[in-house]
């Protein structure tokens, strides 16, 4: 792989890949797997089909690679395939909406709130009550609202495109994220870290 294909914006490289270059959809792999995978994990937690439909996704852009048109973003037209999946997968499993969000805490940047310098034994475990303080705030979520946050944090979309992927108007994307926002603060502000002294 070249430098100056990684350089290209994922745009550039999605009509590359259409072209038939194999190295352009590696680099837009390695850019978004892991913010597409966090997204898809925090709405369905792990849900035994979670990798099914995060590969579901992945293969519906290598099908639909010919009609891609830059219309969007890229990023805003990977995460409309795997909101899309995703509503598929959750229509046919209801009950699993349910389940509390969970991730792994080795690979969740949830995780990742302190610094990098090594913690004390009390700092991890702090470090873990968070996360999971977080965890349960964003599964208390309305779904929309829930959908929203991760969209911003997880996909960086910005408003406008959250709006577009999931039907609504701006100003309603702006309120449901507002709101997901109060939510979370007042959910977390009980939350005493690092109160070992």
């Amino acid at each position: 792989m070249t430098q100056a294909l990684t350089e290209l914006p994922d745009e550039s490289l999605m009509l590359r890949y259409a072209g038939g270059d194999a190295d352009a959809f590696a680099i837009l792999y390695e850019r978004h797997k892991r913010g597409l995978y966090h997204f898809l994990a925090r709405q369905c937690a792990h849900a035994p089909w979670l990798d099914d439909v995060y590969q579901d996704v992945w293969m519906n852009v290598t099908r639909a690679r010919s009609s891609y048109q830059p219309q969007a973003a890229f990023r805003t037209w990977l995460y409309q395939i795997g909101r899309n999946r995703l509503l598929d997968y959750l229509r046919r499993h209801e009950p699993l909406l349910l389940q509390q969000l969970q991730g792994d805490e080795d690979e969740d940047p949830l995780t990742q709130l302190v610094d990098s310098r090594a913690p004390l034994p009390e700092q991890v475990m702090d470090r873990k009550q968070q996360a999971e303080a977080i965890r349960q705030a964003l599964a208390e979520l309305p779904a929309a609202q829930r959908e929203a946050f991760l969209l911003r944090e997880h996909g960086e979309l910005s408003l406008e495109e959250i709006a577009r992927l999931t039907g609504v108007l701006p100003e309603t994307a702006k309120s449901r994220l507002r709101y997901a926002v109060q939510r979370l603060k007042q959910s977390l502000a009980g939350w005493k870290g690092g109160a070992h002294g």
